[in-house]
């Protein structure tokens, strides 16, 4: 056997082995397997300076070690990173912290552990839906779904007006918000049901509908709004006069709210001869959806009060802020 074919046999083996490992979850044993058959590759091949073997064999067994057992790991290496580290990130804002804290995994992890039980994911019940519900999936749904054609769709770069009428007039945009604000008020397993119809027919028209009613702002504003702000925004949300966007992604940050670089500023200003409490936003964003027919942006960005004016800190954290599209300065 050529020099070269046993090299790459070698390199096939550890690969083949490292895959299979990792596939298991199984990290650390894939790092030796992998590394074991390199050595045993060059110990067959032979050994013209058993010095730097030797050198080279104790210092992956070191790393081995010292990187795979979680004791000495937390003990020699995190330990001293930790502190470091903590100056470099950004602060966690209270609303972060809770979402970080909030629950626990669903069946997902098992998806990461390698060995997803598949029978415990068929084993969950598909919750029922309301008579109301299936109605509206086997009614309107089905009606918009034969107005969609997906080539005609991709070719205009838009749904047809007849089809954004239908949306408006039944309310799709309102599947969760309440009905006294002129709502659907379906539950989480009928919006899914219903997106995942709509999504056979056309993908385009599936976001579309999808968006308002995950990303929008309705679900926001029922539990943080003010009853002025639920009372004007969640009828309009519903019937489709407004149509909203999440602004989070960035050029820079991509959708990694804590690393932001949109901002706002808590300052006063004269407008209209009467001093008011206001912010100054700052922002650029990028693969919204539905940003180009949006006419209410929620935006997210870093809130500071260099002055202030709130009192307490200076950085106040991420959070979020409805904008109507027209509004001066917004390209």
């Amino acid at each position: 056997m050529s020099f070269a074919l046993a090299v790459t046999l070698a390199v096939a083996v550890a690969l083949a082995l490292a895959c299979f490992w990792l596939f298991l979850g199984r990290a650390l044993l894939a790092w030796l397997f992998a590394t074991a058959t390199l050595l045993l590759f060059w110990r067959w091949q032979g050994v013209d300076s058993p010095m730097l073997f030797n050198g080279v064999t104790i210092a992956l067994i070191a790393i081995a070690v010292l990187f795979g057992i979680p004791p000495i790991r937390r003990l020699l290496i995190s330990s001293w990173l930790i502190g470091p580290m903590k100056k470099v990130l950004p602060r966690l804002g209270d609303t972060e912290r809770i979402a970080l804290e909030a629950g626990t995994v669903w069946w997902d992890a098992e998806l990461f552990s390698g060995r997803p039980n598949w029978k415990t994911l068929l084993g969950y019940p598909l919750p029922p839906m309301s008579d109301e519900e299936q109605a509206f999936l086997d009614g309107p749904v089905e009606q918009l779904c034969d107005m969609l054609d997906d080539w005609d769709i991709q070719q205009r770069r838009d749904l047809p007006p007849e089809a954004w009428d239908f949306i408006r007039r039944e309310r799709f945009f309102g599947m969760l918000v309440p009905k006294k604000y002129g709502g659907l008020e379906f539950s989480a397993i009928a919006q899914a049901r219903i997106v995942t119809r709509i999504s056979s027919r056309s993908a385009a028209a599936a976001v579309t509908v999808m968006v308002p009613n995950s990303l929008g702002p309705a679900e926001l504003l029922l539990h943080y709004g003010t009853d002025e702000q639920k009372n004007h925004y969640l009828p309009r949300l519903a019937d489709g006069r407004e149509i909203p966007c999440f602004g989070l992604t960035g050029p820079e940050a991509g959708s990694d709210a804590a690393a932001t670089q949109s901002e706002g500023v808590v300052e006063k200003r004269t407008i209209d001869g009467k001093e008011v409490l206001g912010l100054r936003l700052n922002w650029k964003k990028r693969y919204i959806t539905l940003a180009p027919v949006a006419t209410l942006i929620g935006l997210a960005f870093r809130l500071k009060d260099p002055d202030g004016l709130l009192g307490g800190d200076e950085d106040r954290g991420i959070t979020c802020a409805l904008i109507p599209r027209d509004t001066d300065g917004i390209e």
